[in-house]
């Protein structure tokens, strides 16, 4: 099957690589997609599977940064686009428990107490297994 996106870099680029390869400081992901470029670079004439031995990273990886290069330069294939945070449920709950605590308590008490505030949390159902009063103390004192 033939390649759609073929790398083809100049000898400015090539030589940036190399130093960057040669100094060893950079990120590890920048240190693999300089790699990756280099031996998919048409000087080189390396397979994606030649590419994946060498480097140590997935086919669909050494596919995307070739892709990146083709579509969007040089700099965007060297400096992968940083992976989306995604926001547990754990922390979805530290954030409820936290406005819960701050409110105002229910009717017929003074004040949000610790075992209240882990019945509320379970109430929710953010957590399976439920929610110890000491584990609402450690969330409100790191929110402090």
């Amino acid at each position: 099957m033939a390649k759609k996106y073929i790398v083809t870099l100049s000898n400015e680029e090539r030589t940036q690589l190399q130093s960057m390869i040669s100094s060893g400081k950079s990120a590890a992901r920048k240190f693999n997609h300089a790699r990756i470029l280099l031996l998919a670079d048409t000087f080189e004439a390396r397979t994606d599977q030649e590419i994946v031995d060498a480097v140590g990273v997935s086919v669909r990886t050494v596919e995307r940064v070739r892709q990146r290069f083709v579509e969007e330069g040089f700099e965007a294939a060297l400096n992968p686009k940083p992976r989306p945070r995604i926001v547990s449920k754990l922390e979805k709950a530290e954030a409820d428990l936290v406005e819960l605590a701050k409110s105002d308590p229910p009717a017929g008490r003074k004040r949000w107490t610790l075992r209240l505030l882990a019945d509320r949390a379970v109430q929710w159902q953010y957590l399976e297994g439920g929610l110890s009063h000491e584990s609402v103390r450690q969330i409100l004192k790191k929110t402090e």
